[in-house]
């Protein structure tokens, strides 16, 4: 049975369950991950859209370096890479001399300092190392680990589908969206946060449009956003960056939908390096700016945006576009990998408990202990 992306679901596969649940839920083909009970598969997401290609991840190196490297991106996939790449590694460590728990917790803190701003990564690491008992055996102890590892991904699809089904609700129809950076099945475990609501709108009937900004630098919006929607017949134009406050402007927009790597208690909003300035334009022109995320990536330990880390990333990133270098020789280049949007410029935050609305203090507090 193929489930999308040239890659067949497979009976026996500890994945088996989770694929065809999602199948008997939506009729959405992508999912970037793949779990065989031995190796993780990734999606290379570098290489969209012009070729699919499955990296094989066999330890807990090669999954922190797909985390650094960008095969695998968006704080929810992340997050389950990152719990697989622990099982993996502790799996590693059953034919190895040390303490296993031990070498677990400094395999799970390189783990999570591969991407240190996406919430997510250190929220599943930390769940798994909850789970780990010193009275277990090791057998025993990988084996909870794993079933941890693939309830955090069904729990992710889960909670995507049920935040499109109160996201879509806040849309009006027909409706037109835009979009940043790429909050979708490639950003998830499959089905997406901001792509869920947009495909859960289309699901419900309405006639919705999307405006994909390309997203430099690594063009998430031209290549992955606009992928996922054309494969799913949703239609999707893609514009540059400092396009959108105009298109916003010319009452081109109705809403404006995107992702979040990590919220703070507060509501402050860290995403994809551009989401400020979007959320500024819309507050200008009076559109709706809406924030899909599960609870997994709201931070109730971090009071506001301000400590949130931002990464920074390679200045090639910048100079470079794939292999071709655009900017003038010799010239530096500062990459900051995201910013933080303030609370006030928040119109609610989706997420499968339901629509938060501020004051976001106490209903991302109720979110998190319900």
């Amino acid at each position: 049975m193929d489930l999308g992306s040239g890659f067949k679901i497979k009976k026996g596969w500890k994945d088996y369950k989770i694929l065809k649940f999602l199948l008997e839920l939506t009729d959405s083909k992508i999912i970037p991950i793949r779990y065989s009970g031995k190796e993780l598969f990734l999606l290379d997401q570098r290489l969209l859209p012009k070729k699919i290609k499955w990296v094989c991840i066999k330890n807990a190196s090669q999954g922190i370096r797909a985390i650094s490297n960008m095969i695998v991106r968006g704080a929810p996939a992340i997050g389950i890479t990152g719990a697989f790449s622990l099982v993996l590694a502790a799996r590693s460590f059953l034919n190895k001399k040390g303490d296993l728990i031990s070498n677990l917790k400094d395999a799970g803190k390189q783990i999570t300092n591969a991407r240190p701003t996406a919430v997510n990564l250190k929220w599943a690491v930390d769940r798994l190392l909850s789970q780990v008992d010193p009275e277990f055996n090791p057998k025993e102890i990988v084996d909870i680990l794993e079933q941890e590892a693939l309830k955090i991904w069904e729990e992710d699809i889960a909670a995507n589908i049920k935040m499109a089904a109160f996201g879509q609700k806040l849309l009006p129809d027909p409706v037109t969206v835009l979009t940043h950076c790429n909050a979708g099945a490639l950003a998830t475990g499959a089905y997406g946060t901001a792509l869920g609501i947009i495909r859960g709108a289309k699901d419900a009937g309405k006639r919705i449009k999307v405006f994909a900004d390309e997203t430099r630098p690594w063009l998430q919006g031209a290549r992955l956003t606009a992928w996922e929607l054309l494969n799913d017949n949703i239609t999707c134009q893609i514009i540059i960056d400092s396009a959108a406050a105009f298109i916003m402007q010319q009452g081109l927009i109705d809403a404006v939908i995107v992702g979040a790597d990590r919220i703070a208690a507060n509501g402050d909003v860290a995403n994809k390096i551009g989401t400020y300035s979007i959320a500024l334009a819309a507050k200008e022109n009076d559109i709706p700016f809406y924030v899909a995320a599960p609870t997994s990536t709201l931070d109730i330990n971090t009071p506001t945006g301000k400590e949130i880390p931002i990464e920074t990333r390679d200045e090639k990133e910048i100079t470079y576009i794939g292999k071709t270098k655009i900017a003038t020789e010799g010239v530096k280049a500062l990459n900051f990998a995201f910013d933080i949007t303030p609370n006030n410029l928040v119109t609610a935050i989706i997420t499968e408990k339901g629509v938060l609305r501020p004051p976001f203090g106490p209903a991302i507090s109720n979110a998190c202990t319900a």
